[in-house]
């Protein structure tokens, strides 16, 4: 074969060939559940930027921890991706060269911030020499993007919400795929609901995949490998979401798989979290108000046949249980409400939940009465406001919501870290809104990933993370693009000088 000295694609497509693992930067990283699903992939995590102290420090925990203390910290530290280049992050960790250090950028910038760039395409204002300094602080997409011209990575994932397809009046998705497509790479995206992919969840998110052109090959999404019947909610919101998208003219936008009818149903709640340890020290007076820590171990209860979604979330590589019992398993201290979950029928919201706060006001003041007791008007009103919630029935319809055993999970959002009353236990005789760990459960991180903080910090590291089994399952397709790349070259006879 004969010897040919190419370009940086070229020269990173080699070392692949050479054996060497893709190497992966995070931005906007969070916790880590799109690195810890790469990860699993067969890619090597080699650097994260976050701002979040105690998210930063998560990621650092999970994916550097062997370590040594100087090193550890390097990756622990937060960092502010509109005040640090890309040159700073691989001197700061000892990479090399930027342009060289890494073969996969993969994050989501905040949709939120796109509002700064104003009505100019977001292409338009990408191609001024320095975009990102327009205003640095908002247009956190035009970090992405520098970051990309930067580091020249071979392939490119960007996720976000369903809004970013119709925000503003822009389909910024749409205008991130044209950027890229003007810097040389392949870019396709799509609106995909995790459900279909095995995450115990009913997550719609956008997914961007990009190759570079010179790998001479394209990118296909994941097919579905579960089918299921949104409710009428989520076909709602998709549509709003796809009115911006020009699904015959555009080229970058690919319809999601949804598989058949004959096809597996999705992961249950009970599947994903029927295995774990009850919770009943509320029930038993032994919880108290305050800050949880996740110091306690509580053994797994004995269980003969495991589904086959908690044999993974155990079992996962490098992530596996620990043997001292299970980690984060807490709970937020509600007591008002524990009747009220108690009673409310599973899938029921916040004006079932309403209605049956006042029924059981309404038998306590009966049973006071029936007891002999004289309630005078001022005792029942407090009664009244001491066990029904204050907010209105009209105005947070969605605010509750009790989990169905048979069904999956409504999607987690960060909000959970100020309360969990959207994902009410589907155990009547538990009582309670759902546990970190259980949290985490359904957005598929496995048992053995730990979380740093305390209770409230966790749970919102889980809501804003990016399902590691999707991440998996995306980067199974990179990888299979990567490798067909490598295929073509060897096949070609040409090999690549690596310097």
């Amino acid at each position: 074969m004969r010897q040919v000295k190419g370009n940086i694609i070229a020269q990173k497509l080699a070392r692949l060939m050479s054996g060497g693992q893709p190497r992966v930067l995070d931005l906007f990283a969070g916790c880590g559940g799109i690195s810890l699903g790469f990860q699993a992939a067969g890619f090597r995590i080699d650097a994260a930027v976050e701002i979040d102290e105690i998210a930063a420090r998560t990621h650092a925990m999970n994916f550097h921890k062997g370590l040594a203390s100087d090193a550890f910290e390097r990756h622990a530290k937060p960092r502010d991706i509109t005040a640090m280049e890309p040159e700073e992050i691989t001197a700061e960790l000892g990479l090399g060269p930027v342009d060289e250090a890494f073969d996969v950028i993969v994050g989501g910038p905040p949709c939120q911030a796109y509002a700064r760039v104003g009505r100019a395409k977001l292409r338009d204002v990408a191609d001024h020499p320095s975009a990102f300094k327009v205003d640095p602080r908002g247009n956190l997409y035009l970090r992405y993007i520098h970051y990309v011209k930067a580091t020249k990575p071979l392939a490119i994932l960007v996720e976000n919400v369903p809004d970013v397809l119709n925000y503003g009046g822009h389909n910024v998705m749409g205008e991130i795929a044209e950027v890229l497509t003007d810097l040389g790479y392949v870019a396709r995206y799509s609106l995909i609901n995790t459900a279909f992919h095995g995450v115990p969840q009913m997550r719609d998110r956008v997914f961007l995949m990009a190759v570079h052109k010179d790998l001479g090959t394209s990118i296909e999404f994941p097919k579905a490998s579960r089918h299921m019947t949104l409710p009428p909610g989520y076909n709602g919101t998709r549509s709003v979401a796809l009115k911006l998208v020009d699904l015959f003219a555009e080229g970058h936008f690919v319809e999601a798989d949804h598989g058949n009818p004959d096809m597996d149903a999705p992961v249950t709640c009970e599947e994903a979290l029927g295995d774990l340890p009850p919770i009943t020290l509320h029930l038993e007076g032994k919880l108290r108000r305050g800050a949880r820590r996740f110091d306690q171990p509580v053994p797994y209860p004995s269980r003969k046949k495991l589904p086959e979604y908690a044999r993974r979330m155990r079992n996962w590589r490098d992530f596996e249980a620990p043997e001292d019992g299970l980690r984060d398993h807490v709970i937020r201290y509600l007591p008002r409400d524990a009747a009220i979950f108690r009673e409310m029928p599973n899938g029921a919201e916040y004006p079932i939940a309403h209605v049956t706060a006042v029924r059981l006001w309404e038998q306590h003041i009966r049973s006071l009465e029936k007891s002999g007791k004289r309630v005078s008007g001022a005792e029942k009103q407090r009664l009244y406001r001491a066990m029904v919630p204050p907010y209105p029935v009209g105005s947070f319809p969605n605010r509750w919501w009790k989990l169905r055993p048979d069904f999956p999970s409504r999607t987690l959002l960060a909000h959970i870290g100020k309360d969990t009353y959207s994902h009410i236990h589907y155990d009547s005789k538990q009582a309670r809104v759902i546990s970190v760990r259980e949290a985490a459960r359904l957005q598929s991180f496995p048992d053995g990933f730990v979380f740093c903080g305390t209770m409230n910090p966790a749970y919102r590291q889980i809501g804003n993370a990016v399902p590691p089994l999707m991440a998996e399952r995306l980067a199974a397709q990179i990888k299979i693009a990567l490798d067909r790349a490598i295929s073509g070259r060897m096949l070609a006879g040409t090999v690549v000088a690596a310097e």
